[in-house]
C-alpha cells in the first residue's frame, strides 16, 4: 500500500509543532487539528565530544484529538546537536533498549531514548509507561508516532517498546530525515512488529545515510524519497530542515501548502 501523503503532511505538522512551541513555556505548543496537550516529553539531549554537557529539556509532546475521538500523536522533535554527533560520533552499537533479542541500536541515540520521561526534573514515568496507561482502557484508541532527524530515531525506539511491551499492539509511525538506528536484526524485528512504518528521507540530506551501512547498520523498511534538488538551496542545513520536507511533501498533495524557509530558497 502507497505512503498517504497527506497522513505525511498531518503527523509533520505535529512534529513542526515539537520543534517550534509557541513561546519558551512548551506547554504552549500550538497544537493542530485542535489536539489537546496531554503530556509533554523530557530527555536528556545529545551529547558529543563537541558539547558534552546533557540538559534536561523538552522534546516534544503526546497530544490528544478532540473528544469524543481517542486519538493520540507522539510527537518528537529533532535537534541542532544531529551535526556534532554526526561529525565525531564513533558510531557505537549497544545492546537495543527496548526489545529484548532485537539486535543493537546506536549508543547515543540509545542514551537519549533511556532518558526520555514525563517530568522536567528526569524522574520517571517513563514515556512507553505513560501511553501504556492512556491507551489500556480506551476502546478503538489509536496511537501515531513521529519525528525528525533525531526524533525519528527516537521514534522507532518507542514504538519498538510501545509494541514489545503491550502498551499498544499496532502503532502508526511515520519518520522525517531519520538516520539508521540499529543492525540488521534491528532492522528485522522492528520490520516484524511495526509494520505501519514509513521513514521519509530526501536523497540530498546527509542524514539518512549516517551511520555508514559498512558499520553493521541497517534501516527499517518502507522508504518514501523526495529529492530537492533543484528544489532547495544545496546546504546541508536546508536538506535536512523539516519545513524543506514539508515543503516538497506539499509539491504531492493537493493539501499541501509549506512554505519554504526562506534561507533555504535556491
Amino acid at each position: 500500500m502507497p505512503m498517504d501523503v497527506q497522513r505525511a503532511l498531518n503527523l509533520g505538522q505535529f512534529v513542526y509543532a515539537a520543534e517550534n512551541p509557541a513561546s519558551t513555556n512548551p506547554l504552549k505548543y500550538a497544537l493542530p487539528f485542535g489536539f489537546q496537550l496531554v503530556q509533554v516529553i523530557y530527555g536528556n539531549d545529545l551529547a558529543t565530544d563537541v558539547n558534552q554537557i546533557k540538559d534536561v529539556v523538552p522534546f516534544g509532546f503526546i497530544a490528544k484529538a478532540p473528544d469524543p475521538a481517542n486519538d493520540f500523536v507522539a510527537a518528537i522533535r529533532g535537534t541542532a546537536s544531529i551535526w556534532e554527533w554526526i561529525q565525531d560520533a564513533r558510531f557505537l552499537r549497544v545492546t537495543c533498549p527496548c526489545a529484548n533479542g532485537a539486535g543493537e541500536s546506536e549508543d547515543g541515540f540509545s542514551d537519549v531514548y533511556r532518558s526520555l520521561v514525563i517530568a522536567s526534573d528526569g524522574s520517571a514515568p517513563r514515556v512507553v509507561d505513560v501511553l501504556r496507561t492512556l491507551l489500556s482502557s480506551l476502546p478503538n484508541a489509536t496511537l501515531a508516532i513521529t519525528g525528525h532527524s533525531l526524533g525519528a530515531a527516537l521514534a522507532k525506539l518507542l514504538a519498538l517498546e510501545v509494541v514489545e511491551s503491550g502498551a499498544f499492539d499496532k502503532p502508526e509511525v511515520i519518520t522525517f530525515a531519520g538516520p539508521l538506528v540499529g543492525d540488521t536484526q534491528f532492522a528485522r524485528t522492528y520490520g516484524t512488529e511495526v509494520p505501519n512504518t514509513w521513514r521519509i528521507a530526501n536523497v540530498m540530506d546527509l542524514v539518512p545515510k549516517m551511520p555508514p551501512p559498512v558499520w553493521g547498520y541497517d534501516h527499517v523498511d518502507q522508504l518514501f524519497s523526495l529529492n530537492s534538488f533543484l528544489k532547495v538551496k544545496m546546504e546541508p542545513a536546508c536538506c535536512h530542515h523539516l519545513t524543506s520536507y514539508l515543503y516538497l511533501l506539499g509539491q504531492l498533495s493537493p493539501g499541501g501548502n509549506f512554505a519554504l524557509d526562506a534561507n533555504c530558497k535556491p
